[in-house]
């Protein structure tokens, strides 16, 4: 559910330690709600999450939100659109305050084929984005939304964080309405 992986993390803030005079890396901080990257825009930046909790979402045309997932330390943002050099795929937004190292087009493309190591980092990660999605989605699909609910909630209490019911249904793939009834059949 919250997705993190600290090997990206130490290998960014090694980059960011070793630089010189060039600011190819830096850290930057978005506030609580702040928008860090807007679906159909293009963004000039790749991010590595620092510290802080982002939710990965698509709103779509009927006004829903729906979460894809939540990225937190070490996570790296927009790296698909800066491959494929195209507009944002989705909406990423600070739940927390978020800190995280913004590394150039340019700069993460020079990486992808100067650097091995930052290669396979990133390949790892992108596998280990196609494993999870893949098992949530047959989760959904096997399990009820009470099940999906109760890992939700657990999440949620191990993090010591707070989802809003908002953010839990657009998780969940369903309404407000819906949540607060799966909410009230839990608690009976």
């Amino acid at each position: 559910m919250l997705r993190t992986n600290l090997s990206f993390l130490s290998f960014t803030e090694t980059l960011f330690a070793q630089q010189l005079n060039e600011r190819e890396v830096a850290l930057e901080v978005f506030p609580k709600g702040t928008a860090i990257l807007r679906r159909g825009a293009l963004s000039r930046k790749v991010f590595v999450v620092k510290s802080g909790i982002t939710k990965c979402f698509f709103s779509e045309e009927n006004g829903k939100d729906y979460i894809v997932e939540f990225l937190a330390e070490g996570e790296i943002i927009g790296e698909i659109e800066a491959i494929k050099g195209i507009a944002c795929l989705c909406n990423i937004e600070a739940i927390t305050e978020v800190q995280a190292y913004s590394l150039s087009v340019g700069y993460f493309k020079n990486l992808l084929t100067q650097n091995p190591a930052f290669n396979q980092l990133l390949l790892e990660e992108m596998a280990e984005r196609i494993i999870n999605t893949s098992s949530r989605s047959s989760a959904q699909q096997l399990y009820t939304l009470e099940q999906g609910l109760k890992k939700l909630l657990a999440f949620q209490e191990r993090q010591q964080t707070v989802i809003s019911k908002g953010n839990m249904a657009s998780y969940l793939g369903i309404t407000l309405r819906s949540l607060n009834r799966a909410l009230k059949n839990i608690s009976e």
